[in-house]
């Protein structure tokens, strides 16, 4: 039940008042409220300065930070089970590709989904949403990607979309049947499947927001993007590609300039491409878990991409294979130490630039008054801070839209109901 609360005397707030992505001169002048109290009522933010005296819910939020809720614009849920095995073969020496072409990676992901019930997956799912959340994360992402056929994918979708009316979270979902080409079919056979059979039917039933493409030679080329941008285009959905993770292949120079919502990954992204991706609205998505799981000397040209005026946007891509990770706050660290984003960077990326990337900018992603409460609790006196410390659980309560979901252990004293 939504009560109103009133978190109080928070050392910091980071609202991101106003509209739009940040970039550019956004990036250096984040604005940072001192000695600040946040009011909700009715499932939105209510106010941001002052206290409410008559509030259900107090939270004392003294020497501490908030901010908006996290929100991850790349996950490959709903999966099912892990790929651990996988992790040490690499750390033996066996690159990532290999595993693929052996019918590893991706293809053993689409054999634990279809062997796993409804049930089964839903529950692992669930799960993995509820620690999520107890990280700060109230709006996130979802794929399919892992059923490689027309009825494997439509059945990832469904238990996507019955994911999202069992969590707390907003939730949206991608359809990304182009990750992994069926073993049975060629490419372009299955990028024709996908355009002429799956998507309308996706379309129908409201099934994703938007579609995704795995653009790298071990899967698909920038002419089954090109087949999957006039579908998408013809049916009114948004498209995001998987561009640049593992060679240059001038996809996101592409995605850039064909106007997609998203590039994701752009480890080997060209500086000429930065150029094309600060021109125009494609967000630039950076998933340093990826990153650091598959020990990736080549770095995304991050603080080009901010410097030039791209929106950059930062999420988890948590998979079983690449990036078993699930912690906004430690993509945020990763981002700092591996990217060189700067902290309060880094925050915008994982919020209100995540929001625009999934098309929920009006709606969260901000501390905005009349916006969705969805809220995080951060035991430090200011974002910079929280960095510092990667493997620090700072998250001290969380609020989704509107309902205090979680107070962590030892934190109870703070909240006077």
């Amino acid at each position: 039940m939504q009560v109103s609360i009133s978190i109080d005397n928070a050392a910091t707030v980071v609202p991101f008042a106003g509209d739009g992505p940040v970039r550019g001169e956004g990036f250096r002048t984040i604005e940072v409220l001192e000695g600040s109290s946040v009011t909700v009522d009715a499932g939105v933010i209510a106010g941001i300065g002052s206290k409410d005296g008559g509030a259900d819910c107090v939270i004392d939020a003294t020497g501490c930070t908030v901010v908006p809720g996290f929100v991850d614009p790349h996950t490959h849920l709903p999966f099912f089970g892990w790929r651990a095995d996988e992790d040490a073969a690499r750390l033996s020496g066996l690159r990532y590709e290999t595993l693929h072409k052996e019918s590893g990676g991706i293809f053993r992901s689409q054999r634990l989904l279809a062997e796993a019930s409804d049930t089964e997956v839903l529950a692992f799912a669930s799960d993995m949403a509820a620690s999520m959340l107890r990280k700060g994360t109230t709006t996130f992402e979802t794929k399919s990607g892992y059923g490689l056929s027309i009825d494997g994918e439509l059945r990832q979708l469904r238990l996507a979309r019955d994911l999202a009316v069992a969590v707390p979270q907003t939730v949206v979902t991608t359809c990304l049947a182009a990750h992994a080409c069926p073993p049975d079919k060629s490419e372009g056979e299955w990028i024709g499947e996908i355009a002429e059979t799956l998507l309308p039917q996706v379309a129908s039933e409201g099934l994703a927001h938007a579609v995704d493409i795995y653009v790298e030679s071990i899967a698909f080329q920038l002419e089954h993007a090109a087949r999957l941008k006039t579908t998408t285009d013809e049916l009114g959905l948004r498209m995001r590609m998987h561009a640049d993770q593992l060679e240059d292949s001038q996809a996101a120079s592409f995605a850039a300039r064909w106007g997609l919502q998203s590039a994701d990954h752009l480890n080997h992204t060209s500086l000429a491409a930065v150029g094309d991706i600060a021109a125009g609205d494609t967000a630039a998505v950076l998933l340093p878990g990826a990153t650091f799981t598959l020990r990736q000397n080549k770095k995304p040209p991050a603080r080009n991409l901010i410097e030039e005026g791209a929106i950059v946007a930062l999420g988890t891509d948590l998979n079983p294979g690449t990036s078993p990770i699930h912690s906004m706050p430690f993509a945020i660290a990763l981002a700092c130490r591996l990217y060189g984003l700067r902290p309060l960077e880094a925050l915008a990326a994982a919020t209100v630039n995540a929001a625009y990337t999934i098309g929920l900018d009006v709606v969260v992603g901000r501390i905005v008054e009349g916006r969705r409460a969805d809220l995080v609790l951060l035991d430090v006196p200011d974002f910079e801070s929280m960095p510092y410390r990667p493997d620090h659980d700072a998250v001290v309560a969380v609020v989704c839209d509107g309902e205090l979901v979680h107070v962590a252990p030892g934190a109870e004293e703070r909240v006077t109901r």
